[in-house]
């Protein structure tokens, strides 16, 4: 198997292999910043801890986290974010789909296009 010794991208030039990754991740940020900033009226003060630990190169620092319940809870709100149905119908079946199916057919898609075994790649965007 020959592994990719190329990387590129179209948003993000760094020089990371993950580059195109992060370009295709930008398609579906506003969802994500969507949930949070609608998430994010739920938190309460108590919902957050602060930690002493050791940061950058061994200098003691104070982190705040969210409580461990509240972590685990907005990691199954996220969950459910992906388990939702969306109005964009699927390539072979043209059923609803998941968020999550959504995503990774957008993702085999634009790998076809890549390889060239399509003419032209148009994202599929949902609202939710």
């Amino acid at each position: 198997m020959r592994r990719l010794t190329k990387t590129f991208g179209f948003l993000h030039t760094y020089n990371m292999v993950s580059q195109l990754i992060c370009d295709f991740m930008e398609l579906y940020r506003y969802l994500i910043d969507d949930f949070l900033i609608g998430r994010r009226a739920k938190f309460h003060k108590n919902d957050f801890v602060c930690v002493t630990d050791f940061v950058l190169h061994l200098r003691m620092g104070k982190r705040v986290h969210l409580c461990d319940y509240e972590a685990g809870k907005l990691a199954e709100d996220l969950n459910s974010l992906f388990e939702r149905k969306v109005d964009v119908p699927r390539v072979k079946h043209g059923q609803k789909q998941t968020l999550e199916t959504l995503i990774c057919e957008e993702a085999l898609l634009l790998a076809k296009y890549i390889r060239g075994e399509r003419n032209e790649w148009i994202p599929r965007l949902a609202s939710i």
